[in-house]
């Protein structure tokens, strides 16, 4: 699997605080059949001052220590891109960070306020040359007013990425509610786990993409963690990524929230161990889900 949103890069953002905790994270991440991470710190001005050439030498500084630590896990550099004015400029400059140097840029709005002329800055961005991909859309507490929005973007190139976790429940019954149902309605470009630490936001594509499956079955969640991020990080073109297959969701579609099924979150396991064992038995399923 790739993994193309984290924060593992250590004491950049409010992700990884320590190189320890960086090299536990990458551990977790390769125990669970990870092979690519794309190292996507905020760029946020006045919250978090990184640029460009900061991240990139920051990955290089880390995959050294990854490689020491005999682990098997490849960085690509990035970021996780906040709207901010002139945006396409910042990309041009350097300051701003594609994935990997690719046409495909992780690019995250406000979590509380839209944005005036988001609609435009998506087109500006895609008549630049890049491929813009929406971050975690299930997330953002204004999406229940503007889902249009959502569908609109999608249908004009915007790529969607959702959170594992929000799959799990992690994030709260509103969150899970969207992500299933941009799932089911075959919005949803790429699964990623925007994983933060050893914690509560620990690397979980293996459990989101088992979760993932219920909805749209093992081919598209193959395509939403391996294909699409395969493509993104060798650069192809939009088009020669897979279409998305809507969802085939087995559940009962009636009553519950919003007019359809809303499960009980699954409560995340609370310790080291827990997690481990847990880790290990949805990477089990997955390989059997995955295979041929």
């Amino acid at each position: 699997m790739i993994d193309l949103h984290s924060h593992i890069l250590p004491g950049v953002d409010d992700g990884a605080s320590d190189l320890n905790v960086a090299l536990d994270m990458a551990r977790l991440f390769q125990e669970q059949g990870v092979t690519t991470v794309a190292c996507t710190p905020h760029i946020l001005p006045g919250v978090y001052h990184n640029t460009g050439p900061d991240i990139r030498a920051a990955v290089a500084q880390f995959q050294r220590e990854v490689d020491a630590a005999g682990l098997q896990l490849n960085l690509i550099s990035g970021a996780d891109n906040h709207v901010v004015p002139d945006f396409v400029g910042g990309l041009r400059r350097g300051h701003l960070l594609s994935l990997g140097d690719t046409r495909y840029v992780l690019v995250e709005p406000p979590h509380h306020v839209v944005p005036p002329r988001l609609t435009d800055l998506f087109f500006e961005i895609l008549v630049a040359g890049y491929v813009p991909i929406l971050t975690h859309p299930e997330r953002l507490s204004w999406i229940k007013d503007h889902y249009h929005l959502m569908v609109d973007l999608a249908e004009r190139g915007v790529l969607m990425q959702i959170t594992s976790g929000a799959l799990l429940g992690r994030f709260g019954r509103q969150p899970k509610y969207w992500g299933e149902r941009m799932l089911d309605e075959g919005r949803v470009h790429i699964l990623a786990s925007d994983a933060h630490g050893t914690e509560r936001r620990y690397p979980d594509l293996a459990e989101g993409a088992e979760a993932a499956a219920q909805w749209v079955g093992q081919q598209e969640v193959h395509n939403l963690v391996v294909v699409r991020p395969q493509g993104i990080v060798r650069n192809i073109a939009p088009a020669d990524l897979p279409p998305i297959a809507a969802g085939e969701h087995r559940g009962a579609r009636e009553g519950g929230e919003h007019g359809r099924d809303v499960r009980r979150p699954r409560k995340a396991p609370t310790s080291k161990a827990a997690r481990s064992g847990t880790r290990r038995g949805v990477f089990s399923r997955l390989r059997h889900l995955f295979a041929g």
